[in-house]
């Protein structure tokens, strides 16, 4: 594929991620598709099959931005409790609270479109949810072998904990744009952590 056509995919890509975010998959036409890129169909059709394809590549897209935002300075940080704050507040300040995404978060938002509509499309989007929690309950295993932790915390619980309060949040703000919703998330979230330190 020359640079044009990448172009185009791209183009394809991250104008149908937007639409995806605020209408949702099944409101979103390959019509809306067509208007906002300017292409005919078979502009699309040169580079997707149909929309399943679209949203498979805006998903990838968005998981990609996301990745970004929320894993961005973590790597050097050796305290798996500290690693664990600072990705609260990149998702919450950086990623809900800056609205990369019109809809709010893409993620939330498709496995609310998703669910009951297509079961293996809403297990898809789940399954990132569950990588998240698995990563999160992996610091705070990290943390108990360094002997950071009370003593019989539930690592399971607390990261569904994390990423339930995250992503009520994030519904939340996406109603409202009040900034003191992920401001009070990040506070509260943090003093939960501190809890569980020895």
């Amino acid at each position: 594929m020359g640079q044009k056509g990448e172009n185009t995919r791209r183009e394809i890509i991250n104008k149908s991620l937007m639409l995806f975010s605020v209408k949702g998959y099944f409101n979103t036409s390959i019509n809306d598709i067509l208007e906002e890129t300017g292409l005919t169909k078979g502009g699309i059709y040169g580079h997707f099959n149909n929309k399943e394809e679209i949203w498979n590549a805006a998903y990838q897209e968005a998981a990609s931005i996301w990745k970004k935002i929320i894993f961005k300075d973590l790597k050097p940080v050796t305290d798996p409790l500290t690693r664990i704050e600072m990705l609260i507040e990149h998702d919450m300040r950086d990623y809900i609270g800056s609205n990369v995404f019109p809809g709010g978060c893409f993620f939330l938002n498709m496995l609310v479109d998703l669910s009951g509509q297509s079961k293996e499309m809403s297990d898809f989007v789940w399954n990132g949810f569950e990588g998240i929690m698995r990563i999160i309950e992996s610091w705070i295993e990290e943390a108990d072998k360094l002997n950071m932790l009370k003593p019989e915390l539930n690592r399971k619980e607390i990261s569904k904990f994390i990423v339930i309060s995250l992503n009520g949040t994030a519904a939340l703000y996406a109603a409202t744009k009040d900034r003191s919703l992920w401001q009070t998330t990040i506070s509260q979230l943090k003093q939960y952590i501190s809890l569980l330190r020895k």
